[in-house]
């Protein structure tokens, strides 16, 4: 379960082995060993995987389906199943208009 979500969750961040290997200070050759089930990942980088992400170690591991951690459940916003991989750059981009919005630099 952790390799699919692991795969899934870098692929949704748009990055590569080789640069998550880089954020986690591991190999490449973990990274792919983890996204393929061939082994699995000590709890210390369980934790550094689900804090880059900010989902839950539950998540990871999938004993729930809701990746946001507990603590943080109200500023996470779950997409619905289905969501299109290319509505999530625009989901972003759209953030990102909400903040310029909220700092007050909207010219009028």
């Amino acid at each position: 379960m952790i390799g699919e979500r692991l795969l899934s969750l870098r692929k949704d961040a748009e990055l590569t082995q080789d640069e998550l290997a880089a954020i986690l200070n591991i190999n490449k050759h973990s990274i792919s060993s983890y996204e393929r089930d061939k082994s699995e990942p000590p709890d210390a980088i369980k934790i550094a995987i689900a804090k880059h992400f900010n989902v839950s170690v539950d998540y990871l591991l999938g004993l729930t389906d809701y990746p946001a951690p507990i603590v943080q459940q109200d500023k996470a916003i779950r997409l619905p199943e289905g969501f299109p991989e290319n509505g999530i750059k625009e989901l972003r981009n759209y953030i990102g208009y909400i903040m310029y919005k909220k700092n007050g630099i909207e010219k009028r």
